[in-house]
């Protein structure tokens, strides 16, 4: 079985300084003949609305960073694919860790190390869906022993509010950048918001976290009954507001009160 950690007990930010020490007191190395090249690692916030590229950036800098021979742990959260791996609209897949809330992530870095495998680096797709004290435990593995962190993920919630994670990589992350490929409203306007459409009706309330896309049927209902139908559509903020969902969209929206 990997080592447990003697601090696995302790809230990540009581640990103390030798936390990442192994049993002969020596520094567990993480990022190879590079520890003698930089101080820290880097931690990287790359964000942008739905169908921009996010999950496939991150499987191409897996790719690049693997065949230089590097190691690297791919981590995700709630994938669209509803599976432990990272996939792109593209059709491009890659397993990956399943994360949770309560997964301490400075631990699952130790595991890999315990079983002889190295980590230089992590992949962190659907990042918004972490928590904040993960993002916390990521900052502190780049500082402390060098694990270079690259992180993908969407800002804003459906109500345009930022999510709690996202917040916490802006405040933590070495560079926070917007991805380039430009995502567009119905109106031919920049889409920065991720609307959520309920029925065919723009909604502002609700779970912040909601994976949709499909039609899906509640078991404790009638057979002849479905739940309503959800999906997402990147908008521009004049159409978020109103709530406006284009031309072909019927009468669904529901104006900004």
């Amino acid at each position: 079985m990997p080592a447990t950690s003697p601090y696995a007990d302790q809230p990540y930010a009581d640990r103390p300084a030798d936390a990442f020490l192994d049993n002969d007191g020596l520094t567990v190395p993480a990022a190879g003949s590079r520890r003698g090249a930089i101080t820290t690692g880097q931690v990287k916030y790359y964000y942008g609305p739905m169908d921009c590229g996010k999950s496939t950036l991150a499987l191409q800098m897996d790719h690049n960073h693997s065949r230089q021979g590097r190691r690297g742990l791919l981590l995700t959260k709630m994938d669209r694919s509803r599976k432990a791996q990272i996939s792109s609209r593209m059709g491009i897949t890659r397993d990956a860790v399943e994360v949770d809330d309560d997964m301490d992530l400075a631990d699952l870095v130790r595991q890999s190390w315990a079983s002889g495998r190295r980590v230089d680096y992590l992949i962190i797709d659907e990042a918004q869906f972490f928590t904040p004290e993960q993002v916390e435990q990521l900052a502190q593995l780049a500082d402390d022993v060098q694990v270079d962190i690259y992180a993908f993920g969407i800002a804003t919630d459906f109500r345009g509010k930022l999510f709690p994670a996202s917040a916490r990589w802006f405040e933590l992350a070495d560079e926070v950048l917007p991805l380039q490929v430009e995502v567009l409203c119905w109106c031919g306007r920049p889409g920065r918001f991720n609307a959520r459409i309920v029925d065919g009706v723009v909604v502002r309330d609700g779970e912040t976290v909601v994976v949709a896309d499909v039609l899906s049927s509640d078991p404790d209902q009638p057979s002849d009954a479905v739940t309503p139908s959800v999906h997402y559509q990147v908008l521009c903020r004049t159409h978020h507001r109103s709530g406006d969902l284009g031309p072909s969209s019927g009468e669904g929206t529901l104006p900004l009160a």
